[in-house]
């Protein structure tokens, strides 16, 4: 079969006026980046036809070295219920240039499910990432001329500052540096570090605002440190949210592109959610549910990070009322969670199988928290046998579930029917069944609790030292009602990476509890969490190239 690449070009694609001209946009009306990609005025965004439209979402058991397909899902999904006379539009995040060039490589589907251009995509695309950055490092800039002024504002201790400069790329040498170094006309020195991108903040304000005012109250927000006399001190404090919200103006508008399949696609913002909230941006949400009939969005991770996220968060904040709920899973993830090795992902053994069905059955038990019975998308290989499968679909009708094979990726569209079919039949049985897991205006620790012990299957929760401090001091600011953004390993349902399949009987350990107090959460911090990731021994980027036609090849 030919690559991801030669696919994508092989396609062809519509001008995307025309994709504009399906969901009633004007084309006039688009800011246009070249023939295939344009950024959509917010004025489209209509609260009145967003609740009649239909919203699915795309979640999946834990993720694996075997990978499970929910992004390829979600577009062969949209596909599908396209090919049903359903007016369809999916929803996705940005990719971040750390992963494409890392080890995950790009992040806009594949086979015969991606959305185009993909190239595009997977770079600078339309420079929102970018404009995150400078946002980001701009506040960073301030708090340190701040630090250096001689007419100070206010004395900021130096030592409670958390804010870090950000950067799209994976390099570990940037975890932990010393700024300001070289005499006392370079600045204060002191100790600080860059995560990435998507992992600042700003990304997760971006993808939580509702318009250009609440960006900027939210930018304003943001939560810097104390004064020496222990008073807080937010990015308002600096005057900084105008300039952070000018250079975020082309940022918070949803970019339009198209499947490989002419469906309309809307991807913007791209908060992780191991970290963040992990789910692309409430604006592009809502213009999707204001200009089609079924909106299908996928949400970071498993359905214990991403979706618990996009339902607790993203659902409360925006006033959305999901419809559906997709679990990605495939024979070899599921193996792997009953103990088998990479090598042995192909090689059929039901023992394995039968094993690694507890963690699916975990991942149905979190969507039933939600008020949802999941439709199960098994994504098929040339590898997985009759009997394997049918184990799969024996368990699924043990929970009264229906459970679809998907072959998006080798048949696009024409290979999501059966799954398009039977998320319809889901979204007939749920007009109104969503239902959050939690109160916000519980207290903290009752949030965490239930967040840990319901969607990860935890005996309970522990807190060091400094997460009882860090408690104390959130309570004193008057954040205790917002809402909780785990932060935890996307590798298991626990907080211990190497704990595969159902894990039960563990304490989840809290070491540190952050304030997001611009994106409008609070962030437990359970186990080590990378912000700033490295390249692996041989990273994707050694097999990307540009020819001197100005081709690129390597990505996939």
């Amino acid at each position: 079969m030919k690559s991801d690449l030669e696919i994508a070009r092989a396609a062809k694609m519509l001008p995307i006026q025309q994709i504009a001209e399906k969901l009633g946009i004007n084309p006039n009306d688009l800011e246009l980046y070249g023939k295939y990609k344009a950024k959509v005025p917010l004025e489209y965004i209509n609260e009145e036809k967003a609740k009649q439209a239909k919203l699915i979402l795309v979640t999946a058991i834990t993720p694996t070295p075997a990978g499970e397909g929910k992004t390829t899902t979600s577009i062969s999904l949209a596909m599908g219920l396209n090919r049903l006379g359903k007016k369809t539009t999916v929803v996705l995040r940005e990719p971040s240039l750390g992963p494409v060039f890392g080890v995950k490589g790009g992040a806009a589907g594949g086979g015969f499910a991606q959305v185009l251009p993909m190239e595009d995509i997977n770079l600078h695309f339309t420079g929102d990432i970018a404009a995150v950055e400078k946002a980001n490092n701009l506040l960073a800039a301030l708090i340190d001329n701040q630090l250096q002024s001689k007419n100070k504002k206010f004395r900021l201790d130096a030592r409670t500052i958390r804010w870090k400069r950000v950067l799209d790329m994976n390099d570990r040498a940037l975890r932990q540096i010393v700024i300001g170094l070289g005499g006392t006309a370079n600045g204060i020195p002191r100790e600080t570090g860059f995560n990435i991108t998507a992992a600042s903040e700003v990304m997760a304000i971006l993808c939580l605002s509702k318009d250009i005012k609440d960006l900027k109250e939210r930018l304003g927000n943001i939560f810097i440190g104390f004064t020496e006399d222990k008073q807080p001190v937010f990015a308002r404090d600096l005057n900084a949210q105008g300039a952070m919200a000018a250079l975020l103006k082309d940022a918070i508008k949803p970019n339009l592109v198209q499947t490989i399949e002419n469906t309309p696609a809307i991807i913007h913002g791209g908060p992780f959610a191991n970290i963040a909230q992990g789910t692309n941006s409430l604006l592009a949400t809502k213009l999707a549910l204001s200009t089609s009939e079924y909106v299908v969005t996928e949400a970071g991770f498993a359905s214990d990070l991403g979706a618990e996220k996009f339902f607790d968060i993203k659902c409360q904040v925006g006033n959305l009322r999901p419809n559906a709920a997709v679990i990605v899973a495939t024979i070899r993830a599921l193996k792997y969670h009953g103990g088998a090795k990479k090598e042995e992902f192909s090689v059929p053994n039901v023992e394995y199988l039968k094993k690694g069905l507890a963690n699916l059955d975990k991942h149905i038990e979190n969507m039933k928290y939600f008020g949802f019975k999941p439709v199960v998308a098994l994504n098929r290989f040339d590898s997985d046998t009759e009997e394997e499968i049918e184990l799969v679909r024996e368990r699924c009708a043990e929970y009264g579930l229906e459970m679809a094979i998907n072959e998006g990726w080798a048949r696009g569209g024409e290979g999501a029917v059966e799954l398009a079919e039977k998320v319809l039949d889901a979204v007939k049985e749920c007009p109104s069944c969503f239902q959050p897991l939690y109160d916000v205006n519980w207290d903290l620790e009752k949030k965490i609790h239930t967040i840990a012990t319901k969607m990860y299957g935890a005996a309970g929760v522990e807190y060091s030292l400094q997460a009882r401090k860090d408690l104390k001091t959130i309570r004193s600011l008057g954040f205790e009602n917002l809402p909780v953004c785990m932060a935890k390993t996307q590798l298991s349902l626990s907080d211990n990476p190497d704990l595969r399949g159902r894990p039960e009987g563990f304490i989840v350990n809290i070491r540190e509890i952050e304030l997001s107090s611009g994106a409008g959460f609070v962030v437990p911090i359970a186990g080590s969490i990378m912000r700033m990731p490295g390249l692996p021994e041989v990273p994707a980027a050694e097999n990307i190239d540009i020819d001197e036609q100005g081709n690129i090849c390597g990505l996939f």
